[in-house]
Parts: structure tokens; sequence; C-alpha cells
């Protein structure tokens, strides 16, 4: 069970791509043999031979030793050559883990180090050739086409149980750790003194007006049901009416003069709740209070989860859309972004640079973990298995060095035989 379960720790093999890597080791293995034979041939028909053939016998017979030490030489990688225990062979299946061990402080100590790392990330202009990718245009509505369909699948995995689930068991306990009155008096306190809220009361104005202007029926129906049932219908209509008129010349002298008394006792007033949110126990108190009220209702629930389906479903609407709002905006602001890159030189730089402190922190956190990998995969590797895949995809340029011996043998035998005729 434990070799079957070491045989398939192996990597899944490419049975396609074995078959070509095989072929390529079965011819080079046949031409370094047949070199090995052709010598030996050479060297019997040249035996006791004097002369030129003395040189070729010579050639031959150290052609041979070569090829077969390296034969040897090879072949002691990954079993015992001819099948004899020899010492110190059949290296890769005896000390498999050993070779993972050193081929992990290899990497660990030439790769993953930070100057390398910086190097790296700087020789590569990761921001230049994104900026150069994303300014064609149809690279930008390709990678806004991915982006769009990446966040359509998210949303659509996305349930309202999660979503209920999130804020009941998340959010919610964390806004009743939290005090809230501090944090919204900071908040309005910010607000006021930047003049922030000025734009939302003049936006409220303006649509006041507008509402008061188009709904005169609406506001005399209203007043009408308020009037005493003893005044005349007649005398109420003309009460109505200009209580209407001053209420829209009211609304709009308040919208149009900035300076207005009802706008600074406004002002004032929020400013004075900011300071009572933060500072005055009374109100905080009664804040979280309500926030308690808000919290246990059954209907923060249901309301969150609606909002969330109805932004949901105009977020899928639009993305879905080839010509939709979101899409637009994604691919002006992803277009303006690649043009930006091309060219502001310190943005790139300061991007590069995120990106080498990111690799660098990924590597320093995490690259121990990483290099344990190989050390880690090789231990499950079963030996002669693992010999044999090694073999299969290295084998062949290893015989190179078979034939490389036979070759340089045969030339240093004849120059060894040359200085022995000129000695002798």
């Amino acid at each position: 069970m434990t070799q079957q379960m070491s045989t398939v720790d192996m990597i899944t093999p490419n049975p396609g791509a074995d078959a070509v890597r095989r072929q390529g080791l079965r011819r080079m293995r046949t031409l370094a043999v047949s070199l090995l034979l052709f010598a030996a041939v050479v060297y019997v028909l040249t035996l006791d031979q004097d002369g030129f053939l003395g040189f070729v016998n010579a050639g031959a017979e150290a052609s041979m030793v070569g090829a077969i030490a390296d034969w040897f030489a090879v072949t002691a990688l990954f079993k015992h050559p001819l099948g004899l225990p020899i010492p110190h062979t059949a290296l890769v299946p005896k000390r498999k883990d050993d070779l993972g061990r050193g081929l992990e402080e290899f990497v660990g100590e030439n790769f993953l180090q930070e100057g390398i790392i910086r190097d790296r990330v700087a020789a590569a202009t990761i921001s230049l050739r994104v900026g150069r990718w994303i300014s064609v245009p149809e690279h930008a509505r390709r990678a806004v086409d991915e982006i769009a369909d990446v966040a359509v699948i998210v949303l659509n995995r996305v349930r309202d149980e999660h979503v209920e689930g999130l804020i009941r068991d998340a959010l919610v306990p964390r806004f009743r750790e939290e005090k809230l009155a501090p944090l919204l008096g900071s908040l309005l306190e910010e607000t006021t003194r930047d003049d922030l809220h000025h734009g939302l009361v003049d936006l409220g104005l303006e649509e006041l007006h507008r509402w008061l202007v188009e709904n005169p029926d609406t506001v005399a129906e209203v007043l009408g049901e308020r009037a005493p049932w003893w005044a005349p219908d007649r005398l109420n209509e003309v009460v109505t009416a200009r209580v209407h008129r001053e209420l829209v010349r009211w609304v709009a002298d308040v919208r149009d003069d900035p300076r207005h008394h009802v706008r600074e006792a406004l002002d004032s007033m929020l400013a004075q709740l900011a300071h009572d949110l933060q500072h005055d126990p009374s109100t905080q108190e009664r804040t979280e209070r309500l926030k308690e009220r808000l919290l246990d209702h059954p209907q923060v629930l249901t309301s969150s989860v609606s909002l969330w389906n109805a932004l949901r479903r105009s977020l899928q609407s639009s993305l879905r859309d080839p010509e939709g709002a979101v899409r637009i905006r994604l691919l002006d602001e992803l277009t303006a972004f690649g043009r930006r890159l091309l060219t502001d030189e310190p943005l790139r730089e300061r991007l590069d640079g995120l990106a080498a402190d990111a690799a660098v922190f990924s590597v320093e956190r995490y690259g121990a973990e990483v290099t344990t990998v190989i050390t880690h995969t090789i231990e499950r590797w079963d030996g002669k298995e693992a010999a044999r895949r090694i073999e299969l995809h290295v084998g062949r340029d290893l015989q190179f060095i078979r034939i490389n011996g036979t070759i340089v043998g045969g030339l240093v035998g004849v120059l060894i035989h040359a200085v022995s005729v000129v000695i002798g």
C-alpha cells in the first residue's frame, strides 16, 4: 500500500510527451552503443598492427575505455550497472531524499533572496508592460469583459443566507460592541467643519421646493384635514392656498440664501449634536439604546437582504450589458490608467516598488513553506519510479556524455600513442 501511495504521489505523466521523450532517449542510447561497438570492431580488426593502423588501434582502445567508463557513470545515477550492487551506484533511488533537501537549499539560497527578487522584479518592468498591454483598445476591452464575467459569477454565488449570516453573525455583534455615539459625533463634526452637509441641504431644499410647487392639491388636502370642523370650506380654501404660497416662498428663500437664519440654526443644531454625541453621557446613552432597538428589530435582516438583492440585480444587469454604465466606466478608467502608466514614470516606480515589496514579503513569510514542498514531494516518491521518470526527462541529454567520452577517449588514445612512439 505504501509503495502504491508513493507512486500515486508522483506527478501524473503525460503519455504523449513521455512517448516522445522515450523515443529520443532510445535513439541516443542506440547511437552511443553503436559508437562503442564500432570502436570495438575497429580495435579487433587493427589488433597488433603498426604504423597508421597502430594509431587507429590505440584510438579505438581508448574510445572503448571512455565509452564504458561514461556508460558506467551515467547508469550509476539511476540504477546498479548490470544489476551489480556496486557501492555509490543507483544514486537517485538511494539518495533522492538528500537530493531533495539539497535542491531545496539551492533554491532557497540562490533564488529566494531579497536582492535577487528585487532585481528580477525591476528587470521585469511589470507596470510598463501592463501599461502597454492595457493601452491597446482590444486588450482593455478583453480585460473589462473578463472582470465583468468574473464579477457576475461571484455575485451569483452569494446567496441570501450568506448575506443574512454575515449580517447576523459578524456585523450585528460588531455593531453591538462598538460605541456608535462617539463615532457618529466625530463624523458629524468633521462633516460640519468642512461644510460637506451644505450640498445635501441644498439638494433637499431644491427637491422640497419642487415637490411643493408640483403638488398643491396634496398640500391642500393635508392642511384641510387639520382645519377646524366648524370653519367654512371657502375660508379653509383661502387659508390653505395662502399657507401653500407662503410655504413655497419660505422654502425658496431658505434655498436661495446661504446665510438664511434657518440654515444657521441647522448648522448650530448639528454642531451641538456632534458635541453631545461625543461628550454628553445622556445623549450617548439614548443613541446606544436606539442602536440596540434597531439591531433587535427583525426587519433589519430582511431589509439588509432586500437591499443587497436590489444592488446585486442592478450590478449584474449593468455588468452583463456590453454597453452598460459599469462596463463603460471600467473601460474608461482602465484605459486612462494604462495611458498614465506609460507617461508617469514616478507612478511606475512606485508600483514596481510595491510589487517588489509584495514579492519579498511573500518570500520571507512563505518562502520556507514553498521550498519545503520540494523535499516533501520528493520524499513521497518511490525511488525506482523517480529514477525512471528523471531518466526519461534528462537521460537523452546524458547520453551525450557517453558519446563525448567515446570520441574524446579515442582522441586521447591517439595522442598517448603518438607520445609513446616519439619517446620510444
